[in-house]
């Protein structure tokens, strides 16, 4: 039988804090840009709304498809853990690129305007912060009320019951939400920064595949960029690397850091603007 541990009063006012923190300040770095550049908010929305549609509604339920349901390609897949890693990280390249070029070739198509490119990076990374770690930190004070009142017992045995190979999953969970500390904090707000820094890189790569049509070849750059980081996650997702948590934030802090510097530099800071 799995124990459950103790949920400390600690770890609900850090989950409060970290919660209020991940969702407010993705809105006030918004806010500022928007009334900083005299940009719509229109366009921030764009980027959180393709982000849900793009990464949530159509990637998700795809990758479960090809890697989460039990059949002989997932079977496979899982048996080379490589090309897992490989497959994995494709799915968050191609989709959250593809969105990209949807939205500024559909919906911001007439927002020429070189501001246009981090509005929507802004949207769509910010949207992702607020939902990894806001709703995760509500999530997890809810588990906790459950594992000091007794009650997540029944999710955990109705689990066990349908798939018992997750008992090493849910001790993980029930540990992480009971020796969640300040330092969990600091993580994410590091990995965040540079995530979002990486978006709004990528969104001003895709911006400028979509305006001029002979910089096309951006879109599938921006889709290797996505793909190669998410690469090392997902090696580390699947135990083929094992790196220390600031190992592996070290690296995407290069990625995120150089994508955002090369397009910013390369391209943003090159063009004259084209107002509305």
């Amino acid at each position: 039988m799995i124990t459950i541990p103790e949920v400390g009063m600690k770890q609900y006012i850090l989950f409060v804090i970290g919660a209020v923190f991940f969702i407010t300040v993705p809105l006030i770095i918004a806010l500022i840009w928007k009334f900083a550049k005299k940009e719509r908010f229109t366009t921030i929305l764009a980027g959180a709304g393709t982000f849900l549609l793009f990464a949530l509604i159509l990637e998700k339920p795809l990758q479960a498809l090809v890697i989460s349901i039990d059949h002989p390609v997932s079977r496979f897949l899982y048996a080379n853990p490589v090309l897992i890693s490989i497959v994995a990280a494709l799915f968050a390249g191609v989709f959250e690129e593809t969105g990209r070029l949807f939205a500024f070739k559909t919906i911001l198509r007439k927002r020429k305007n070189k501001e246009t490119s981090i509005s929507y990076g802004i949207g769509h990374g910010g949207f992702e912060v607020m939902l990894i770690y806001g709703y995760s930190y509500i999530l997890n004070i809810v588990y906790g009320i459950m594992m000091n009142t007794g009650t997540i017992r029944i999710l955990i045995d109705e689990t066990l019951a349908k798939a018992p190979d997750q008992a090493d999953e849910i001790i993980e969970l029930l540990n992480s939400v009971a020796t969640f500390g300040i330092s969990n904090i600091f993580v994410g707000a590091f990995e965040r920064i540079f995530a979002v820094l990486f978006h709004i890189g990528a969104s001003i790569i895709v911006f400028y595949a979509c305006k001029n049509k002979k910089n096309i070849w951006m879109y599938p750059l921006a889709i290797a960029l996505h793909t190669a980081m998410d690469f090392v996650a997902a090696l580390q997702l699947f135990n083929v690397i094992s790196l220390p948590v600031w190992g592996l934030e070290a690296i995407f802090a290069v990625f995120g850091l150089a994508t955002f510097a090369g397009a910013y530099l390369l391209l943003y800071k090159k063009d004259k603007n084209e107002e509305n």
